[in-house]
């Protein structure tokens, strides 16, 4: 809990899950992307990557366009091992 501005109390805001530091030009190069448009240069990351990507999807029951669908279907077909975990957001 933290004070607010009137005095009152609320609640502290939830803590980002899923941040990593990355270079500037990394995060240039990625941007506002989604996964049809980007990947980390890394491939050995790519099924983290997505499984980290769907899992804040579903937490906050975001909206995913058709070429996302496609790039996040053939990750998926990559990735057979790789579990996707969430929790609802509240």
């Amino acid at each position: 809990m933290v004070g607010g501005a009137a005095g009152g109390v609320r609640e502290r805001p939830e803590q980002p899950r899923h941040l990593i530091a990355v270079s500037a030009a990394s995060n240039r190069s990625k941007s506002d992307k989604d996964p049809s448009e980007w990947l980390p240069s890394d491939g050995s990351y790519h099924c983290t990557y997505a499984a980290t990507w769907v899992g804040t999807k579903l937490r906050w029951d975001l909206a995913v366009d058709e070429n996302e669908r496609q790039a996040l279907l053939g990750l998926a077909e990559d990735c057979p091992t790789t579990t996707v975990v969430y929790e609802p957001a509240p």
